[in-house]
């Protein structure tokens, strides 16, 4: 308790902005302020400046995180497409770009993509190599995120236990953190989608179907990094939906882009996936709406036994067929209102996503952040480096 990386946690917080306002925070003897402000001063995770504001006297002198010299990277890998962004330890989006990129052209491709934007970033945003201390990877399958390691992922062939990390790791003095889209996208919302939710459910409707759990504020993986996979749950009466996972009646087989698309081909309407979906509801096809308002049921009446267990303050809906979100949340609410419990709808708003396509890479560099400035990370560098100087310093 009150070590340097707990003294950081309150100044990032904005707790406390000055020595004399950690003294009294903490109840830590003002030497003792003294000695962990100085020590993440000298690690460069924070600064100490003049205020500008003075009552005649000396202005005060303010602590903040060190944004110039450190930041993470943002990584949000979709089926196509590739979303990199460069972010401050703050928060703050200092360079983004995205590009077409097939996950199908397997790890050694698509990540050496990755490490070129991460340079041309670094280089439109005039910041050194040096300054990057963490990058996060949200991938479109399941991860073991203590490993960093996709898992039997079922559209990215090639990446089965694959060491994403240590692609990076190997090259770069920094740290790698890989954990599956739908949890990155539901960071990204809570933390700069403006929803105020400390319980939430986000729900990427694309290709598949998955869910993003956020309780009390974090995030909640489950014991291996597999919850909230609802796009395998069996839907009731679908058993001739047969799902790429090998089992029948799924979700995503039912009510994922990619299903909707194959229904609207086998009635003979030209779509070839979820995108050309969304274009066909937008130009007012009536199959298309019918179908999407369908496929917000069939969700519905999945997230209706999840509110009823969960409890969440917000449910929010991204990915490709949320672009569709009139016809699609008009068929969730209709069933999660319908067959959830009064007392848990009753606070309940059912919500297109406010991050949109900058989710993935924002939640993804939340991921990157969170974990350089956690307590205990900066207490094992701290020690490390201590340990390192001790060394260097023996005869």
């Amino acid at each position: 308790m009150n070590s340097p990386g707990d003294v950081l946690g309150i100044i990032s917080r904005g707790d406390a902005d000055t020595r004399a306002e950690l003294a009294r925070l903490t109840g830590m003897a003002r030497s003792t302020v003294a000695q962990r402000v100085d020590t993440l001063i000298a690690h460069g995770i924070v600064e100490e400046r003049e205020s500008g504001a003075s009552t005649g006297g000396r202005p005060p002198r303010v602590l903040r995180l060190n944004t110039e010299s450190n930041c993470v990277l943002g990584v949000d890998l979709g089926a196509t497409h590739c979303r990199v962004a460069l972010m401050d330890i703050g928060g703050a989006v200092l360079a983004d770009t995205e590009a077409p990129l097939h996950i199908t052209e397997g790890p050694e491709h698509v990540l050496s993509h990755i490490d070129d934007r991460m340079h041309e970033l670094l280089a439109a945003s005039g910041r050194p190599l040096s300054a990057v201390k963490a990058i996060g990877i949200g991938v479109p399958g399941p991860v073991e995120f203590a490993t960093g390691r996709p898992v039997n992922p079922p559209i990215m062939p090639g990446w089965h236990e694959y060491p994403v990390p240590a692609y990076f790791t190997s090259r770069y003095p920094l740290e790698v953190l890989v954990d599956n889209d739908v949890n990155a996208l539901a960071l990204g919302e809570v933390r700069h989608g403006g929803t105020g939710a400390d319980h939430l459910l986000f729900v990427k409707v694309g290709t598949g179907i998955g869910c993003g759990i956020i309780a009390g504020g974090r995030l909640h993986r489950g014991a291996q990094g597999s919850a909230g996979d609802i796009g395998h749950i069996r839907v009731p009466g679908a058993d001739d939906a047969h799902c790429r996972c090998g089992n029948s009646g799924c979700l995503e087989a039912v009510a994922g882009g990619a299903a909707l698309a194959a229904r609207l081909r086998e009635a003979g309407v030209p779509a070839a996936d979820g995108r050309a979906v969304v274009e066909l509801v937008s130009s007012g096809d009536p199959l298309a709406v019918r179908l999407v308002r369908e496929a917000g049921r069939a969700i519905g009446d999945v997230l209706a036994g999840l509110v009823n267990f969960f409890n969440p303050e917000a449910i929010v809906v991204g990915g490709v067929l949320a672009a569709a979100h009139e016809p699609l949340l008009a068929g969730v609410r209709e069933v999660i209102y319908q067959r959830s419990l009064p007392l848990a709808t009753h606070r309940l708003t059912v919500i297109p996503a406010g991050t949109r396509e900058a989710g993935g890479a924002l939640g993804a560099g939340r991921l990157a952040i969170d974990h350089v400035l956690a307590p205990e990370q900066i207490d094992r560098a701290l020690a490390a480096a201590q340990a390192a100087g001790a060394t260097a310093a023996a005869p």
